[in-house]
């Protein structure tokens, strides 16, 4: 059995779209037989490598999903939020030598968008597995 932690970003927290996305990552877990034995919440996108670094460190997991959603506005903040969150976490996952997938949708999109998305919440679960059991 494959044992994730999961780094659930909450920003728009008036939006239910991370907590919907984190829904369909426990669903895909349980599902694939795979256990999340941790979960980190933070408050952005951008704070998920760091939350991703310490779950992976542990012993006791064998892959990190990371699920958020950066939505645009009226500056490019967002461009800039979901590079460093992406090299981030690229980097926790080379460092670690732990597979670490990029659940977090965006940037450039709609409110709306981001809940047509809500499924990349499982498909980061997903493949995490894939890649944990790969490895």
């Amino acid at each position: 059995m494959v044992a994730l932690g999961l780094v659930v970003a909450q920003f728009n927290k008036e939006r239910p779209i991370t907590h919907e996305m984190e829904a369909r990552g426990r669903e895909a877990a349980a599902e694939a037989g795979a256990d999340i034995v941790d979960t980190i919440e933070v408050p952005g996108s951008y704070d998920t490598p760091l939350a991703a670094d310490r779950l992976a460190r542990r012993d006791d997991i064998d892959a990190v999903a990371v699920i958020g959603a950066i939505i645009t506005g009226d500056t490019d903040h967002d461009r800039v939020i979901a590079d460093a969150a992406a090299q981030g976490l690229t980097d926790v996952s080379l460092k670690r030598d732990t597979p670490v997938t990029l659940g977090i949708t965006g940037p450039g999109m709609s409110g709306a968008e981001a809940e047509e998305r809500i499924d990349h919440g499982a498909s980061a679960v997903r493949s995490a597995i894939d890649i944990a059991e790969e490895l």
